[in-house]
């Protein structure tokens, strides 16, 4: 054979085998127009599982006096460790700390039924984390995955390197071990020393609206624009305050390159600093919410101006309307590993998505973990995905007619992408391209909202007869506390 016509052969042969790579591994592959997940395996074992765990809890309509401790460890990795967030960072050092990062946890008790909620400066809450925070948990106080809610702020500044695989490489540089050491520790350090510290309490929710610091960045849609919290305050005058909202820690941008909690961590300083209590922030859904911070000078003024704001509008509301403390609420939790359907990553057109290939070359898991904790008529649903906050508004009014105070969080224990409303899953823009939440970041489907809503029903169905709050907003489970 001639040299040309080797050459030939070669370049041919590498040309089919490029190809061939190419299909196989990145697409464009068709789309599946419906996951069919209320059939699927994956679908019943999830349901199933909730039914199970459940039934680990005690539900009862007269539950004992309430036990409340809290607990603080700080989290701020070493400088030079790369910000979890913007992947136009492109995993660089970090050069500094603006301000601590923290991990926060409150556990209850209503002498039968305990569970933590852990508020986190994080990115997300990634599977590997959890995992060692659990383990860790369970050796010292026997809590367990049931029992535990993860909740992170979503700060863009908070620590990276903390996940496998190119996905995470991308949004927050390559792992190191030990920062997954270092933030698991702390979370387990401050779910410990919060159950340990457990003492006879009463406890208060309530909320005020504040759309003036939040904005849908997708489309003109409403928002979740609710700043909701509970008083936890115990015998010995000791309080906590535990507080949520959806709009996305984002006032820094790709040039900030220093540790901060960001302006939660600024609402939470500015709480801790005028109550002298503690102050625990658990994000809430956080999709397509953006900030709105006020005008300033530096990106800094901005965040402290729009976390002071925040802390200003509840503290504000509190002295204008005392809370009204409970001290006996039932306590109870679920949670489980929950599958998926076939990754379905669309980055450009709705009609094609790369390989399922690829999804696992990106270190995607094709599962998740979703949580309910019930504290009296307050429900707190975790969501494995960077939740929408305008599916979370949606869903806390379908709830409130049946009695239950829903609050939506994102980032439990896992990621999943985005969800968004089925309704936006074909969503385009003028030249027909997807956008970055209904798109790409949708990992797993046109059925994501309406499966995880099942999931969700299933959750409330199994969580006890609901409380009820009468019409006009009066909890009517428990004793009432003098205030």
């Amino acid at each position: 054979m001639s040299l040309f016509k080797k050459i030939l052969v070669g370049v041919t042969v590498f040309v089919l085998v490029a190809a061939g790579l190419f299909v196989a591994v990145v697409g464009p592959w068709p789309v599946y127009k419906d996951s069919k997940f209320a059939s699927s395996a994956y679908c019943k074992k999830a349901l199933a599982d909730i039914d199970k765990n459940v039934a680990l809890s005690d539900f009862t309509a007269t539950p004992g006096t309430l036990k409340a401790g809290w607990g603080v460890a700080k989290m701020t990795p070493k400088v030079g460790t790369p910000l979890g967030g913007l992947g136009a960072r492109k995993g660089k050092p970090s050069t500094g700390v603006r301000d601590d990062l923290y991990s926060k946890a409150i556990c209850l008790s209503d002498g039968k039924d305990t569970v933590a909620l852990i508020g986190n400066d994080m990115l997300i809450v990634p599977p590997n984390i959890a995992a060692l925070v659990r383990r860790k948990v369970a050796l010292e106080v026997g809590l367990n995955a049931n029992n535990i809610l993860f909740c992170a702020s979503h700060t863009h500044s908070g620590t990276g390197a903390f996940a496998p695989g190119l996905a995470g490489t991308f949004s927050s540089g390559k792992l190191d071990p030990a920062v997954p050491e270092l933030v698991s520790t702390a979370m387990a350090d401050a779910v410990i020393a919060a159950f340990k510290s457990m003492a006879p309490a009463k406890l208060a929710d309530a909320q005020v609206d504040a759309p003036e610091f939040i904005r849908d960045r997708t489309r003109n849609a409403p928002v979740d624009s609710m700043l909701k919290y509970l008083v936890v305050e115990k015998l010995t005058g000791e309080k906590c305050f535990v507080i949520r909202y959806s709009a996305h820690p984002t006032v820094f941008g790709t040039s900030q390159m220093r540790f901060s909690a960001e302006f939660p961590g600024a609402l939470q300083r500015c709480v801790e600093a005028e109550t002298k209590g503690t102050a625990i922030y658990l994000g809430g859904a956080v999709g397509s919410m953006g900030p709105k911070a006020p005008d300033a000078p530096t990106p800094d003024e901005r965040v402290d101006l729009m976390g002071q704001g925040l802390a200003r509008k509840m503290l504000d509301a509190l002295a204008a309307a005392p809370p009204k403390f409970q001290t006996n609420l039932d306590i109870a939790s679920v949670g489980t590993t929950v599958g998926m359907p076939p990754a379905q990553m669309r980055p450009m057109k709705p009609s094609f998505r790369v390989s399922p290939m690829f999804a696992k070359l990106a270190g995607i898991i094709p599962e998740g973990w979703v949580q309910g904790i019930r504290v009296g008529d307050i429900l707190f649903v975790g969501l494995p995905y960077d939740t929408s906050g305008e599916l979370a508004r949606q869903w806390r009014e379908e709830m409130a007619p049946k009695g239950w105070d829903l609050w939506v969080h994102g980032f439990s224990a896992s990621y999943c992408g985005y969800l968004s409303p089925d309704k936006y899953y074909y969503e385009v823009d003028k030249d027909g391209n997807l956008g970055y939440e209904n798109g790409f970041m949708s990992w797993f489907g046109p059925n994501a909202e309406a499966y995880m809503r099942t999931l969700r029903d299933e959750i409330v169905n199994k969580m006890g007869a609901s409380p009820l709050r009468a019409q006009n907003g009066a909890p009517l489970q428990g004793a009432p506390a003098n205030s």
